[in-house]
């Protein structure tokens, strides 16, 4: 027996006689080739040239980018932010300029690219202030766990679920379980962590088991290849309750689910997670990377990477910044690219293919692995399987892989979710054992993207069809409560027929003369009609030629040319109304009828005798009821998710405008109330000759301006609306509006109208 194995053997028997440790099913022991790369002490990679940020090096969500091209960062810098609950975090590891932001190649088994943010830096490496914190055991939970959030703190052991989700999660914690196990092949990255710093890991896990609520079960497990680190850690936890415990080797022994069966016996059901059975599983790394972030203010910007392989002229553990080119920490360790068959990030069990070393190293990234070509000759083809059952004996989580591998191959997707497909950890153990080569894991893998595709196709198709329902139900309850009014006004006039028949037939035969009345009735409604109508138009013509005065529009003499037709039309209707005999008051009209006609008479009567400041306060209430209603639609469509949520708020913020206008007309008319009280009553004026004459006016100052003038007026309109566009779309950027795009798009328009006065005024000089 050789010393190696010696030492083996007394870690798993002191830590077996201080905790009872369960056995794992399946399982496989590939080669540990792990002794070459612990030759050389940890070392740090010089600061790279350049960093490539991927937006997604993490489970959930990518992040939002938070700088723009040419702008200036500094180390520790936060790029972009969490966007949505799973999410986490990016940080610049340099100083420098940011160069790009696109779609470029990143680490993932997909080989697809992904949005990125480019950075070079400027050599100067300066740094933000970190905001150190020494009473983090005194700070609310809540606190401390934002902390660890802002950091950008995922999980570092390949996984990358954000830490602070896993911190804040409810139901009762018994067991706090540290992976220091490191089972696959080739990597040290966690074993070279806990030799260098105990100490610091230890904290960590006193951190997280504070926000766990101290759970009772407090334990540190690895394999019992890590004598050093097992040495160091057990130094460094006595007086603490943090228990460390070595095991003999067995692949994945590291997987979360096993090592909660393997250190307590408890095996998480199918479909549940670790906190269904009381459990919490962190990464040594992330325990490090947790700590330091609270004490020390520090964001996840590093990371120690195993560089190992036969295609290296020296092999080791180094400490390499968040995004930096895998190339750059080739070339450090003195890469023979022809003597390389591969490039492979991660393990050689769950890693995956390169296609270029210029793929940066994210936050999940533990190991590179160049190796030679007698190290990892090339994949040989697959065979067909022949049901040998090796690969079902290896699953560690007692699935039928060869099943799985039928199901996946015909595409089945409700078999394969039937059988358990996403129990699957891609260890790759039933890939190693295939004596066919057939690479099932990747057909695993393909599997559960295209059902993870079609459930977010299902999910919005169901949002798209309860959005559909729903407007169709408000749509059919708007009908039916058409029809039932239609009925009600059909029934009424029914029964009013019938009660004037009834009339009729008791009055005696002479009375004929109410036909004619009724008929002289019919023609002053009719011409009452036409007024308030004829009314209408000039008003909006007045609008339209007071906006056109206003901007200095060329249109100004084609809307007074309108603005005198209206008026003509009104006197005109006017003059043929004068005519009739029968003039009804306003209280002959009821405002309340059922009628829309007899309705719309009975509001221009009562508008006519308003005085201006009646009207203005009539004008504020109708725009006041109308904002508030234009305000719940926009709400309902919001919640709705429906698409004319942007075009709602558009009218919501022109109503607004409206409103605002509308007040401070009022306040003017009633401060000039208040000053008439002093004076002699006169006449008051009527409003709509007040507005024409004021068009009129504003007409004839423009028409008396030379050209020259007319256009200097209208590029100070122009400048001031500029000026106020700019200000809303400001406002809306700064809320993240869904009418940002229409708004910009408001502002360029009213630029290039002010370019092109521009032009025209600098043609005029001389």
């Amino acid at each position: 027996m050789t010393a190696h194995a010696v030492t083996h053997q007394i870690i798993a028997t002191s830590s077996q006689s201080e905790r009872k440790l369960f056995p794992i099913p399946g399982g496989v022991h590939p080669p540990e080739n792990k002794s070459q790369s612990l030759n050389l002490p940890l070392s740090a990679l010089p600061a790279p040239a350049k960093i490539i940020l991927p937006l997604n090096q993490h489970i959930g969500a990518p992040a939002k980018p938070l700088v723009a091209i040419g702008e200036r960062v500094l180390k520790g810098q936060l790029v972009a932010s969490a966007k949505g609950f799973i999410s986490a975090n990016i940080h610049s590891s340099i100083s420098g300029t940011v160069t790009a932001i696109e779609e470029l190649p990143v680490p993932h088994p997909s080989g697809l690219p992904a949005m990125s943010i480019v950075i070079r830096s400027d050599n100067l490496d300066e740094s933000v202030t970190y905001e150190p914190c020494e009473n983090y055991f005194e700070l609310p939970k809540e606190q401390v766990i934002a902390k660890i959030q802002s950091a950008g703190i995922v999980g570092m052991g390949g996984a990358g679920f954000p830490t602070s989700v896993k911190l804040g999660g409810r139901g009762k914690i018994e067991h706090l379980i540290i992976n220091g196990t490191e089972c696959e092949p080739y990597i040290t990255a966690d074993d070279i962590l806990m030799q260098t710093y105990p100490q610091e890991i230890i904290e960590g896990v006193k951190l997280l088991a504070h926000l766990l609520g101290n759970p009772a079960d407090v334990v540190i497990g690895m394999e019992d290849n890590k004598p050093k680190a097992f040495t160091a850690l057990k130094e460094a936890a006595k007086g603490t309750n943090v228990q460390v415990v070595a095991f003999p080797g067995k692949y994945p022994s590291g997987g979360e689910k096993q090592l909660i069966q393997r250190l307590t016996g408890k095996e998480v059901p199918s479909g549940k997670l670790p906190s269904d059975v009381g459990a919490v599983v962190q990464n040594v790394g992330t325990v490090y990377a947790a700590y330091r972030a609270v004490k020390y203010g520090e964001p996840l910007i590093e990371r120690i990477t195993t560089v190992v392989g036969g295609a290296l002229q020296k092999q080791g553990n180094v400490i390499v910044r968040i995004g930096t080119p895998v190339a750059d920490a080739l070339s450090e360790f003195g890469f023979k690219e022809r003597q390389a068959s591969q490039l492979i990030m991660g393990g050689p069990m769950m890693g995956f293919t390169l296609e270029t070393a210029e793929i940066p190293i994210v936050k999940t990234s533990n190991c590179i692995i160049a190796p030679s070509y007698a190290e990892m000759p090339p994949v040989a083809p697959a065979q067909p399987c022949i049901r040998c059952g090796l690969c079902a004996e290896a699953c560690p989580a007692g699935l039928l892989p060869q099943q799985l591998y039928w199901y996946a191959r015909s595409e089945d997707h409700e078999k394969l979710q039937a059988h358990n497909l996403f129990d699957c950890i891609e260890c790759g153990a039933c890939s190693f054992v295939c004596p066919s080569h057939i690479p099932l894991v990747q057909y695993y893998r393909a599997s559960k993207g295209a059902i993870r595709t079609e459930r977010e196709e299902k999910a919005k198709s169901d949002r798209s069809r309860r959005r559909f329902e729903f407007k169709q139900e408000r749509i059919a309850k708007a009908e039916a409560e058409k029809e039932a009014k239609r009925i009600a006004r059909q029934k009424a006039a029914q029964e009013a027929q019938q009660k004037m028949a009834e009339q009729k037939a008791k009055a005696p035969p002479a009375a004929a003369a109410p036909a004619t009345a009724e008929s002289a009735e019919d023609t002053r409604a009719r011409l009452e009609r036409a007024l308030a109508s004829a009314q209408t138009r000039l008003e909006s013509a007045q609008a339209k030629h007071a906006e056109a005065v206003a901007e200095g529009s060329d249109r100004v003499d084609q809307m007074a040319a309108r603005v005198k037709q209206a008026e003509l039309k009104v006197q005109e209707a006017q003059a043929k109304l004068s005519e009739t005999q029968h003039t009804p008051t306003a209280s002959t009209v009821d405002t309340n009828s059922d009628d829309p006609v007899a309705r719309a008479i009975a509001k221009a009567q009562a508008k006519n005798a308003m005085s201006p400041l009646e009207k203005a306060q009539s004008n504020v209430e109708s725009l006041e009821n109308r904002l508030s209603k234009a305000q719940e639609k926009h709400q309902q469509a919001l919640s709705e998710g429906a698409d004319n949520a942007s075009a709602l708020l558009i009218g919501v913020n022109k109503l607004t405008e409206k409103l605002e206008q509308a007040r401070t007309e009022l306040q003017g008319l009633q401060a000039e109330s208040l000053s008439s009280t002093e004076k002699p009553a006169a006449a008051p004026d009527d409003p709509a000759a007040a507005a024409i004459e004021r068009a009129k006016a504003k007409a004839e100052a423009m028409a008396s301006m030379s050209p020259k003038e007319k256009l200097e007026n209208q590029i100070e309109s122009l400048t001031g609306r500029i000026a106020k566009a700019e200000q809303k779309l400001a406002a809306a950027q700064a809320e993240n509006a869904d009418t940002v795009e229409a708004l910009a798009l408001g502002v360029e328009k009213l630029k290039a109208k002010l370019a092109s006065t521009q032009q025209e005024l600098e043609q005029l000089n001389p």
